[in-house]
């Protein structure tokens, strides 16, 4: 798998399945490795204290090739004091493919009895540590079993070169010496909390250079432990757990990017429309955290993917954007919504080319009252803006309306107001009708984008305790959305009118989107005077009239333009709110009920929104993502298949007996074909 530029792809830690019995131990083809200068280290068969700078082998880690594997274990070892021995290997008799091996401390085994009178020092003790691998069926080595005691002592002193190094192993070591420089920064960077000058790592933000960017997280002492060891955890727990790391030159954790498996599945069903939350880092939490957030089918929030950042960085960003990528298989969303950012908004434009990039409004209306409560007229100004942004309906009537703003309280010089009416087009309802929102415009008064980790996430919170607090929002989440699940399927929906949508869309749609649409059902009454106003060929420009409630709880009348094209069965209202919220609007059902329509046209009826959503989706696996081997697209298409017959196997205790018995059926069968192909 291609990773993004600069990226560095942790070994990936998973339940452990020995592919049947493991060949015997014996005295294989013995290997010395290079160990350079290692450093001397007190101690007996442990590794050294305050010298823990490498992740030790475990039970479950993965590596994407041999090499890569000898590599980690070899440094493992230089950094603890002891040589590595290859033990045994193990090859298919056809291809000569190697498929297992047992790497071992050098020390293990001892003489035989031929070579005792040898002049040659003995060196070796009977030492138990060792690691075994095996290819595993994601073709990728992974770590069977592990002993990490050694019964001598660890250091450089006992390990005195003896053996020179033939010119074929001398390029051997050459040519492998980025990946091993590779090996040795990942894993050194990943868990300790000790800098170069054996320090804790508790870089304050009043450490931080002012000039210079950030190079690294801000971590406290135990941090990085303490995301190795979820990364760890979520990997055996949970399956297609995807995670990215990043580190700086001096080998520093600088930025962090995982997806769990429910949330990546999610980016597939409800990637189209992402907000990009950067509410965390912005706003100097001690997590410095990015969300990506979608709208799932119940207009529930969903993540799809989480982020810990150095800084607000352009460089930052990027990779950040980038590894979110490579988790979707190059899918970019549709639209995306972000705070009002430069530095965002110009990675948004290098990775996502294609993406149509909009300013969440709510993200604006919350700083109205930061930027304008101190001016005199501030209820007279918040008044006006509020009419201008939420109540025009073309952009001759928003120019105006600002305008007058500007012009009745003389705030023409005000900084803050210059630069947002110059960045209009990104935010401002009127120049975004022709945008897929999917609900999540905010473009009504009183409506907001709520961050993904509201009320688990405080300004002081450590990240240790985010961690925790990350598992239990997403617990909390996915039983909302089970619950939604449930109760769209199994009750049925009050009808409120006689209209022939409502009923249409009822047997359709999950329950809470249901409410939404039926709101604008029940609101056609208080539409009135539907006449054309321009006809073209086919397309007919109606006006719809509404009563609506202005000022001071005043009814006030307002005139909407729509436009039905018969012929093509299309209906497009000038508030747009099919665009912002994915269902058509009181005033297109008025035009469609007018024309005699009895069943709303199957384009205004979105898959996104049906109860059986999750059932009907067809991945996307088409040959332009940059992971797309045909082993990756065939894992995420079977990964897709079982989670759906996983969420429908929760419904009841015959659906989960029935899931599991098929589940248990297909692993028979697919073990027989493995083993007819042995």
């Amino acid at each position: 798998m291609e990773a993004p530029e600069g990226v560095i792809i942790c070994f990936k830690m998973e339940g452990v399945h020995s592919g049947g019995k493991q060949p015997s131990e014996g005295e294989g083809n013995e290997t010395l490795s290079e160990t350079g200068n290692q450093p001397e280290v007190d101690g007996q068969n442990c590794p050294p204290q305050g010298k823990k700078e490498f992740v030790a082998p475990a039970v479950g880690m993965e590596f994407e090739s041999y090499d890569d594997a000898y590599n980690y274990y070899n440094c493992y070892a230089k950094e603890l004091g002891f040589r590595v021995r290859v033990k045994n290997s193990w090859f298919k008799r056809n291809s000569r493919e190697k498929y297992g091996a047992v790497l071992c401390c050098s020390s293990q085994g001892f003489k035989r009895i031929k070579d005792v009178n040898r002049l040659r020092k003995e060196t070796r003790t009977g030492c138990p540590a060792m690691v075994r691998l095996r290819l595993a069926d994601s073709r990728r080595w992974r770590i069977l079993e592990v002993t990490l005691e050694h019964n001598h002592i660890l250091g450089t002193k006992i390990y005195k070169s003896f053996k020179k190094m033939g010119s074929g192993t001398k390029r051997k070591l050459q040519s492998s010496s980025d990946a091993e420089m590779r090996t040795i920064k990942l894993y050194r960077a990943l868990v300790i909390d000790t800098g170069g000058n054996g320090n804790p790592i508790s870089y304050s933000k009043d450490n931080r250079g002012f000039s210079d960017p950030p190079n690294h997280l801000n971590l406290r002492k135990g941090d990085a432990q303490a995301i190795y060891n979820y990364f760890c955890r979520m990997q055996l727990t949970n399956p297609n757990f995807f995670y990215l790391m990043d580190f700086n030159d001096e080998g520093s954790l600088r930025n962090v990017f995982w997806v769990d498996a429910r949330s990546r599945a999610a980016c597939g069903y409800f990637g189209d429309v992402v907000l990009i939350d950067n509410t965390y880092l912005s706003g100097k939490y001690e997590v410095p955290l990015v969300a990506f957030v979608g709208l799932n089918h119940h207009g529930q929030s969903a993540l799809l993917g989480c982020g810990l950042l150095a800084g607000e960085t352009k460089e930052s960003y990027i990779w950040l954007f980038k590894a979110w990528l490579t988790c979707v298989s190059s899918q970019a969303p549709q639209t995306i919504i972000t705070d009002r950012c430069k530095t965002l908004q110009c990675a948004i434009i290098e990775v996502f080319p294609r993406s149509l990039h909009h300013i969440g409004l709510s993200y604006i209306m919350k700083k109205v009252p930061e930027k304008l409560g101190g001016l005199s007229n501030y209820d007279g100004i918040r008044k006006a803006l509020t009419k201008a942004i939420y109540e025009t309906l073309k952009v001759i009537e928003f120019e105006a309306a600002w305008g007058f703003m500007i012009k009745r309280f003389g705030v023409g010089d005000h900084e803050w107001l210059q630069s947002l009416y110059e960045d209009r087009a990104q935010w401002a309802p009127v120049y975004l009708k022709d945008m897929y929102f999917a609900g999540m415009s905010a473009a009504r008064p009183g409506e907001t984008l709520t961050p993904f980790f509201d009320r688990y996430v405080h300004k002081q919170t450590p990240l240790k305790e985010f961690l925790d607090k990350y598992e239990l929002a997403l617990q909390k989440k996915h039983k909302e959305e089970a619950l939604a699940d449930i109760e769209s399927r199994n009750s049925i929906p009050t009808l409120k009118t006689r209209c022939p949508f409502e009923l249409q869309l009822s047997k359709i749609y999950t329950r809470e989107m249901f409410k939404k649409f039926q709101y604008e059902v029940e609101e056609m009454y208080s539409c009135f005077n539907t006449t054309q106003l321009h006809i073209d060929g086919p397309i007919i420009i109606f006006l719809v009239k509404e009563r609506v409630l202005g000022d001071g709880n005043r009814r006030e009348i307002r005139d909407y333009e729509v436009l039905y094209n018969r012929s093509a069965a299309e209906v497009r209202c000038i508030c747009s709110c099919f665009n912002f919220y994915g269902y058509l609007c009181r005033h297109a059902l008025c035009v469609l009920n007018f024309n005699g329509v009895e069943e709303i046209p199957s384009k205004y009826i979105l898959s996104r929104w049906k109860k059986d959503y999750k059932r009907l989706y067809v991945p996307d696996l088409g040959s332009n993502s940059i992971n797309g081997t045909e082993e990756m697209k065939w894992f995420n298409q079977l990964y897709t298949s079982a989670l759906q017959v996983v969420e429908e196997g929760v419904v009841s205790l015959d659906h989960y007996r029935l899931a599991l018995q098929a589940f248990e059926e297909s692993l028979n069968r697919v073990h027989d074909v493995e083993e007819k192909l042995k």
